[in-house]
């Protein structure tokens, strides 16, 4: 269970969880790769390989690997770590691990939701979304994945909770 289930009030259920998209790899996949490219080019052009012993050899090639898997791992971590859900009552956005910085916001309080895709994100699938609630606070999602369906979801959960509040009720009948 997630912050999201362990914090849900009364009478609330999760009807859509977001994600990121997989883009936010690309840059520390990219730094890992730089790394292990430089100590191979330097393996090779010093001639490393005749200079040291295999063991010490092998022993610094997994160093390397290791300094260069620090970013993907970091990556990952804060990928598992964030979660951002939206129930049948608010929009829950949760950060961290050990410090975790949450934002919630009530669909009641919601005045618009956008989406900033660029033209990559349209074509990879991925974008911010901005959420502004009553008195101009703003609640930006970045790197979401399917941006589109996590709005549509939203605004349907909105336009829901409006139509319950509207509704007639059969009390003193």
């Amino acid at each position: 269970m997630g912050y999201v289930e362990n914090n849900l009030i009364i009478g609330e259920t999760v009807v859509y969880r977001g994600r990121l998209h997989w883009i936010r790899f690309v840059k520390p996949g990219l730094i890992a790769l730089s790394i292990v490219a430089a100590f191979a080019l330097l393996f090779y052009a010093v001639d490393l390989g005749k200079v040291l012993s295999t063991l010490v050899a092998v022993a610094a090639w997994a160093a390397v690997l290791v300094i260069a898997a620090v970013p993907v791992l970091a990556a990952a971590f804060k990928q598992h770590s964030l979660e951002f859900a939206i129930t049948n009552k608010r929009v829950v956005l949760k950060t961290g691990f050990i410090q975790s910085a949450t934002a919630e916001m009530f669909l009641n309080k919601i005045e618009t939701v956008g989406v900033d895709q660029t033209l990559t994100g349209r074509i990879l699938g991925f974008g911010t979304i901005l959420i502004r609630g009553t008195g101009g606070s703003l609640e930006p999602f970045h790197r979401v994945a399917a941006p589109l369906e996590f709005r549509k979801q939203l605004q349907e959960q909105i336009g829901k909770s409006f139509d319950a509040a509207t509704r007639p009720t059969s009390a003193g009948v």
